[in-house]
């Protein structure tokens, strides 16, 4: 695969503690999504699974996106992300994003080089946007994956957290707020849950949060601290995914079985 291609030129700091990865490889977690008058508008399952070169193995976190049912006659839509991290940081060094809609395809990469801070954005569709931006500090990571990243922090109602999210070749600062419990209801069951909503504070807003649009995610406060619904505020409605299945990690090789 073309990332992995990248993964040579991308040195590796001498000392650094890793950052949780989102996803362990085999777990998987399956949403359905509903928006507006649409209560099975579509489908996002998010799986990780290892890579190996030979310079590092990788985690990578795979996201597949498409509509269902009577609103994908109306749009049909289909999309796959996979966001490589390092298992020596837990960073994210490449992300990749196909998507088809109608007569609008999408086919972009970005490479990111911690020495330099700075990322590499590729367009394959649309070669002229292609250009190296420059990155404000912090560990970039696309929003779908730093939802999920989440489960891995550690947060209670009134704490913060900043993070810096990448949206295609823009950078957004986001401030994390922790803001109550409640009480969710899945087809997995009922489950308390810490509510977490992002702003952008540290900069002017832009994109969905210059619109005003609201971003939120539940995290359930048990051992598995699983993302059991997420909430995007599109400029026509809102879109809803609840977790509908959950995978967790094979047990390591060298487990006891037991009796």
């Amino acid at each position: 695969m073309r990332y992995l291609l990248l993964l040579s030129l991308l040195g590796l700091p001498s000392v650094r503690a890793a950052t949780p990865i989102a996803l362990s490889p085999g777990e998987e977690l399956d949403y359905r999504v509903s928006w507006g008058v649409f209560p099975s508008a579509g489908e996002i399952k998010i799986t990780a699974r290892t890579e190996r070169n030979d310079q590092q193995p990788c985690t990578v976190v795979v996201t597949t996106t498409s509509t269902r049912g009577f609103l994908r006659g109306l749009f049909p839509f289909d999309a796959q992300a996979e966001s490589v991290f390092s298992n020596h940081t837990g960073r994210m060094i490449v992300h990749t994003e196909r998507s088809a809609a109608g007569k609008k395809p999408t086919d972009t990469m970005l490479a990111v080089d911690y020495g330099t801070g700075a990322a590499d954005f590729r367009d394959l569709v649309h070669p002229e946007k292609n250009q190296v931006v420059t990155l404000p500090a912090g560990d970039p990571i696309d929003l779908i994956t730093c939802l999920v990243q989440t489960r891995t922090w550690t947060l209670k109602p009134g704490d913060q957290r900043d993070v810096l999210v990448m949206f295609e070749e823009e950078p957004y600062e986001l401030t994390f707020h922790a803001l109550r419990y409640e009480k969710v209801r899945t087809p997995m069951g009922e489950f308390d849950a810490l509510v977490l909503e992002p702003h952008m504070e540290k900069t002017a807003p832009k994109g969905i949060f210059k619109r005003g649009s609201n971003v939120g995610v539940w995290i359930s406060q048990d051992d598995l601290h699983l993302p059991v619904k997420f909430e995007v505020e599109f400029k026509f409605g809102v879109g809803v995914s609840t977790l509908t299945r959950y995978v967790p990690p094979p047990p390591p090789a060298n487990a006891n079985p037991g009796p």
